[in-house]
């Protein structure tokens, strides 16, 4: 009986170290499960996304490669070079001392201004005139918008020019912001921002004995505000980048917008890339600004207006 019973103590001793890893010994490793190849269409997803890349982010990046090379860089060396080698900032005091700057930057803030203000408000009020609104020509009303869409502004701009002058309102920057102050695209925008409006809210306003204005102003305009900062981004980007029209109606140097103004720097006998390049990278420098002050209204806007039916 006694044998019996150390013969069980001792194999279920010798189990349970069989069962107990050695301290020494490593733990056994799990297998790992093979890799998964890339498949070839995702693949030319990358690469489209790469070529993307490299056809919007590059001339940016030559541009402020070139405003930060100093006299010892060689600016046609082939393969070019993008990290300058003579890092210098020299361009951008060497370029606002050749033209005013700052007042090129202005006359631009306030045309941007006007137009923004005009889109928020004429955009806003004309999208919701189209969506909301039951009057007879409201589907002639909106194919005329999708229309002026279609027109090119070369086939218009002589007959803005000649309606800005018989007003008496050129080489004025209210005439640089004038055509500008309501476009065809920030409408449409708005009119698809609306129409994603339940009908049961403004049906309980006019329950309410809310009418078309109080029903525009707090039931309609709080829920587009997404929108309506894609339209101020639309308009600002559209106003500051916009050259041929300043061009043809501002002759006065003190009314230059800041497109026009860098202009000045290409001159007959003397060119330099670099001050050009330095004059581009400060224009650019309000439209990030501002587009990193909005991003977070900005994509959530895209879908709020997206093309309806």
């Amino acid at each position: 009986m006694t044998a019996t019973h150390s013969a069980e103590t001792g194999t279920r001793t010798a189990a349970a170290g069989a069962a107990e890893p050695a301290t020494g010994s490593p733990a056994p490793r799990t297998p790992r499960s093979p890799r998964r190849r890339p498949r070839p269409a995702t693949a030319l997803r990358y690469l489209a996304l790469v070529i993307m890349l490299i056809v919007l982010a590059g001339p940016l990046l030559w541009q402020l490669s070139l405003s930060l090379k100093g006299p010892g860089d060689d600016l046609y060396q082939r393969p070019p070079q993008l990290i300058p080698s003579d890092f210098t900032l020299s361009n951008f005091t060497e370029m606002i001392d050749r033209i005013p700057v700052l007042t090129f930057v202005l006359n631009s803030f306030i045309v941007a201004a006007l137009v923004i203000g005009g889109n928020i408000v004429l955009a806003t009020l004309a999208g919701y005139a189209l969506a909301r609104l039951r009057w007879k020509l409201r589907p002639v009303a909106t194919g005329v918008f999708v229309a002026a869409m279609l027109v090119p502004l070369e086939a218009i701009i002589i007959a803005q020019f000649l309606l800005v002058r018989s007003m008496g309102l050129t080489d004025t920057l209210f005439a640089v912001a004038l055509p500008m102050l309501v476009t065809p695209l920030n409408v449409l925008l708005m009119r698809n921002a609306f129409l994603g409006i339940p009908d049961e809210m403004e049906e309980a306003a006019v329950v309410d004995g809310a009418n078309a204005w109080q029903r525009f102003l707090r039931i309609c305009v709080p829920q587009v505000k997404g929108v309506v900062s894609v339209v101020a981004i639309f308009a600002f980007v559209g106003s500051w980048n916009d050259f041929l029209w300043p061009l043809i109606i501002l002759t006065s140097e003190q009314n230059y917008t800041l497109t026009v103004g860098l202009n000045y720097l290409r001159g007959t006998f003397y060119d330099d890339p670099r001050l050009i390049a330095a004059g581009t990278i400060i224009a650019l420098i309000p439209i990030l600004a501002l587009f990193v002050a909005m991003q977070r209204y900005f994509m959530r806007g895209l879908e709020q207006g997206g093309i309806k039916g």
